[in-house]
């Protein structure tokens, strides 16, 4: 199984979408699976299940983080490097789905009641959702460890 199927099958055994992307690669980039999936936690569902952006791509965000952020303030070129990166994931993320925006690609708002029950009764967390994951991480994967 490679790593974006593996993503995949993470969401579909109940990690959020934020936490299946982030902890797939976050080893390779120094940080232990366990904390990872903590770490991103908290932004599955588009930030907390606020339907805002969705939490395969904040996932794929923080690995661009851990690989080419700045960790001090003076150091510009790497925090102007990961916001380039940042745009490059976007757009192929947006060529693909229209949109990050995680209630835009469900066609619900799940920060709602009638949103949420819309999309458990149409099964779009298992419908759609791991469409989303995996766009992320294959596109993550391509971005931060293809070959040079």
């Amino acid at each position: 199984m490679n790593r974006s199927e593996l993503a995949k099958e993470k969401f579909l055994s109940g990690f959020t979408c934020s936490q299946a992307v982030f902890s797939t690669y976050s080893t390779e980039l120094g940080l232990d699976e366990k904390n990872a999936a903590k770490i991103a936690c908290p932004f599955g569902g588009g930030l907390g299940s606020l339907g805002h952006v969705c939490g395969a791509v904040t996932g794929a965000l923080m690995l661009i983080g851990l690989k080419y952020g700045s960790s001090e303030p003076q150091d510009k070129e790497s925090k102007a490097n990961a916001y380039s990166k940042v745009r490059e994931f976007v757009k192929k993320f947006e060529e693909r789905n229209k949109t990050i925006i995680c209630k835009e690609l469900l066609d619900c708002d799940i920060s709602t009641p009638e949103g949420r029950k819309y999309a458990e009764e149409n099964g779009l967390f298992k419908k759609v959702c791991p469409k989303f994951v995996k766009d992320a991480a294959e596109i993550i994967e391509e971005m931060l460890f293809k070959k040079e």
